[in-house]
C-alpha cells in the first residue's frame, strides 16, 4: 500500500533577507524544503515496506491467502500433510479449526467463522441443510466408508437361519444406512426401496428380526452372542477387534445407496464455484494425502473424485427425502 504525501512546497518558501557575508537564507531555505522532500519519501517507503511485512508473501512477492477450514480430526497427521501441500502448491495457509462437537462446524461454517469444513458426508449435510433452513453445499468427495456387516458364526448373508437377530445402529443416520445394507444383502425389504432416512418402521419384509441398539452395543451383541450378525461403524469394529474375515457383507461404495454417504468438503453457497476452494478440495487426493487418510483408518477408505455438480444433484436429492421424512 502507498500514502500519498503533500509535495513540499518550496516555491512558497518565505523570501528572507541575505545575511551579510555569509550563506543565502534563500539558499538555506531550498536545502530545508529538499530535506523535506528526502523524508517525506523515506517515510514513504517505510510504511510500504511496513504495511507489506504484514502480509506473508511467497518467493515472488504475491501474497499469502489464509483459508479456515473446520474438521473434527485435527490430530489425524495426514493434516499436517495436506496444509504443507497447499503452502507449497497453492501458495495457501490452511488454518484447521477443530470442533469437538458435530453440531458446531456447519454453524460456525454458515455465519463465516470458517470459509470450509471437511468432517461430514452428504446424508448428514441434507440433514442440517433442511432442519435449519440453509444452503451450505458440498464441493469436492474425499472418500466413503463402508459400513459393514459382521458375523462371528455365518460366512454370508444366506447362511443366517430365519428368524435370527440381527443388530443396527439406532441413530438416525447409521440405522436407515445399515437398513439399506441389509436389504442390499437379501435379508429384509423396505417400503418404497427405503431410503437415507428409513427407520425399523420401514421394514415391508424380512427374514431376520432387526433390532436397533446403541452403536457402541452392536460388537458387544456380536460377541455375546444374542445376534446372529451385526451392523458394526468402523470404530467400534477396531475397537472390538472385528477383523476381515468376520466381514460377511458391506455396501457397494460405487452403488446409489452409498451416495449419500461419500464424504465431502462443504463451502457457503455463494462460494461453491470459488476456484481456490475447488482447488483445496481436489488436493485432499494428492497421493501423500490419500496415503494418510487410510493409514488413519486401517486402509478401509474408498476413494472418491464425484465432481462437484453431481455432488450437489445429490444433495438436493437426499434434502427432498429429509423433507419427506419429516412430514
Amino acid at each position: 500500500m502507498s500514502q500519498n504525501l503533500p509535495p513540499a512546497a518550496a516555491s512558497g518558501a518565505p523570501q528572507l533577507p541575505q545575511k551579510q557575508g555569509g550563506t543565502s537564507r534563500k539558499t538555506t531555505g531550498w536545502l530545508i524544503a529538499g530535506a523535506v522532500v528526502v523524508i517525506a519519501a523515506i517515510i514513504a517507503v517505510i510504511v510500504v515496506v511496513s504495511t507489506n511485512a504484514n502480509k506473508p508473501a511467497d518467493a515472488a512477492g504475491t501474497a499469502t491467502k489464509t483459508v479456515k477450514i473446520g474438521v473434527t480430526d485435527i490430530a489425524q497427521p495426514y493434516w499436517k500433510t495436506y496444509a504443507a501441500l497447499a503452502k507449497k502448491q497453492l501458495n495457501v495457509n490452511v488454518e484447521l479449526v477443530n470442533f469437538t462437537d458435530y453440531s458446531q462446524p456447519n454453524p460456525a461454517l454458515s455465519q463465516g467463522q470458517t470459509d470450509l469444513n471437511e468432517f461430514q458426508h452428504i446424508q448428514y449435510l441434507a440433514n442440517y441443510n433442511v432442519s435449519s433452513n440453509d444452503t451450505l453445499q458440498p464441493i469436492g468427495a474425499t472418500a466413503v466408508y463402508p459400513l459393514t456387516l459382521y458375523s462371528l458364526k455365518y460366512a454370508k448373508p444366506s447362511e443366517i437361519p430365519a428368524g435370527s437377530t440381527v443388530a443396527i445402529p439406532n441413530d438416525t443416520i447409521n440405522q436407515a444406512r445399515g437398513l439399506l445394507v441389509l436389504q442390499a444383502a437379501g435379508l429384509l425389504t423396505l417400503k418404497n426401496g427405503g431410503s437415507a432416512f428409513s427407520s425399523v418402521s420401514d421394514i415391508d419384509t424380512h427374514k431376520v428380526n432387526v433390532i436397533a441398539v446403541d452403536a457402541a452395543q452392536t460388537a458387544v451383541a456380536l460377541k455375546n452372542g444374542s445376534a446372529a450378525a451385526s451392523i458394526v461403524n468402523n470404530n467400534y469394529a477396531t475397537d472390538s477387534k472385528l477383523v476381515a474375515k468376520n466381514v460377511i457383507f458391506k455396501d457397494d461404495p460405487s452403488s446409489d445407496i452409498a451416495a449419500p454417504y461419500v464424504n465431502v468438503f462443504v463451502a457457503r453457497a455463494k462460494d461453491k464455484d470459488n476456484a481456490l476452494y475447488l482447488k483445496l478440495a481436489a488436493l485432499y487426493h494428492d497421493p501423500s494425502v490419500e496415503k494418510g487418510v487410510q493409514a488413519s483408518n486401517g486402509g478401509t477408505a474408498v476413494f472418491r473424485t464425484t465432481k462437484p455438480a453431481q455432488l450437489q444433484a445429490d444433495l438436493k436429492k437426499v434434502e427432498a427425502d429429509a423433507k419427506a421424512a419429516k412430514k
